[in-house]
């Protein structure tokens, strides 16, 4: 679009679009960068438990990208981040990782046959749907990336798509320091179409290799296969989206049979102020029910990204059953407040309450009642501009008798963010 310089209005657009060859407007280099800024306040990360002490601190994320469109078919993307955690008391690969290669590939897109076929191989990131497992990780304050070989085929309503990958594994001790090997490994094929109009249903088999899983009940090699399958829609102000993955495999000497459920629905009422939605968000995923008998039964959340439940981090996709109704309401057009509670509970006593993305949580595993806790969620977002966006996030988690007799106390979380993006 900003091929036409009539449409460059707004300051720096020349450097959105930088032509390479005057023949081919198809042919430039954008820049671009992308600014965060998030201030957390959290009482009792954790639950408290292990001594941990109230935190405030400061999240920041700069990524800076250049962008060449080589022709209408090949593009070479590169992008760098400078992540840092000022305060933390704690800080950890997913809070910091100072001047690093976030991404870096080359894509290819073209017609074949009555199909459009895409490729991508190098330094990426992908998400799946609600990004309830496989994410791009926008929750904590460093991504994930993917070093993989992806490639994507769509004709009609039908859309396949194939990758290979070696998960970034993140390192804060040097600049440039983040590793990719054989050590872990995901590999995915997945099959999407259109039914009954746009809506879409979707499923994938996926190979999850980690050479030195820990889980409370095995330690060593890991070799998941995983079976997933999404149905999602909208109509007639009713919008859901339901799925299901199964877990088989092994970790050393012992077997994988684990499972999740997700599903959110809810119903808009564009007619009335303020356009109100109802929702209901429903999950539960398996916990390890014997320890010591040869089988594994606790969940992999695999790629989980924070938003899903809180970005207070109290909440782990394992052992878990979750109730969480909601209501979102729009004051304002560029105004959006969710008001939301959820209720808590292990899939089995005999596994532990888990914290985001799948920590176990010291004490717990094996005793008390299946009762976690109850939470309550309040969040705003704002729209300032086309450029800058804000959010305001408050949870209150009350915990149940197993957290307490372990040492926790109820939690406070609050987090004030500011998105910039050119």
């Amino acid at each position: 679009m900003l091929a036409n310089p009539v449409l460059r209005t707004e300051p720096l657009d020349g450097l959105k679009y930088i032509p390479l060859f005057v023949t081919d407007p198809k042919s430039y280099i954008s820049l671009g960068a992308n600014l965060r800024e998030r201030f957390e306040i959290n009482d009792a990360s954790g639950f408290g438990i292990g001594g941990v002490r109230p935190d405030a601190y400061l999240l920041q994320r700069l990524q800076m990208h250049v962008d060449v469109h080589l022709n209408e078919n090949w593009q070479v993307f590169t992008q760098f981040e400078d992540v840092r955690a000022f305060d933390k008391a704690t800080v950890t690969a997913v809070d910091q990782n100072q001047l690093d290669l976030r991404l870096a590939f080359v894509a290819y897109s073209g017609v074949l046959g009555d199909g459009i076929f895409k490729a991508r191989a190098g330094r990426q990131d992908f998400a799946f749907d609600l990004q309830r497992f496989v994410s791009s990780r926008d929750g904590p304050n460093v991504r994930q990336s993917f070093d993989a070989l992806w490639a994507d085929y769509e004709i009609g309503p039908w859309r396949f798509i194939g990758f290979v990958s070696q998960p970034v594994q993140y390192r804060f001790g040097d600049v440039f320091d983040d590793i990719s090997n054989r050590d872990f490994r995901f590999s995915t094929l997945r099959i999407e179409r259109h039914v009954l109009g746009t809506n879409e249903l979707s499923g994938y088999y996926s190979l999850y290799e980690r050479s030195n899983a820990r889980y409370l009940d095995a330690i060593g090699v890991e070799q998941r296969h995983i079976f997933d399958i999404r149905f999602a829609g909208q109509m007639n102000g009713l919008d859901w989206d339901l799925e299901a993955m199964g877990q088989t495999g092994h970790v050393a000497a012992k077997d994988i049979a684990a499972w999740a459920l997700g599903g959110r629905i809810g119903y808009t009422s564009a007619n009335i102020a303020w356009t109100p939605r109802i929702g209901l968000q429903a999950d539960a995923a398996s916990g390890d029910r014997h320890a010591g008998d040869g089988t594994i039964g606790t969940f992999n959340p695999l790629f989980p990204n924070g938003y899903y439940f809180t970005l207070a981090g109290y909440t782990g996709y394992a052992n878990l059953i979750h109730v969480k109704p909601t209501l979102t309401v729009k004051p304002l057009d560029k105004l959006s407040i969710t008001a939301g509670i959820g209720l808590q509970w292990r899939e089995t006593t005999a596994d532990a309450i888990y914290i985001q993305p799948n920590v176990a949580v010291a004490g717990t595993a094996g005793t008390g009642s299946r009762w976690s806790g109850v939470y309550t969620q309040l969040r705003a977002d704002y729209v300032f501009n086309a450029n800058l966006t804000g959010a305001l996030e408050a949870v209150h988690y009350k915990i149940g008798d197993t957290l307490r007799a372990a040492g926790g106390h109820d939690s406070n979380y609050l987090g004030l963010e500011l998105k910039y993006g050119w």
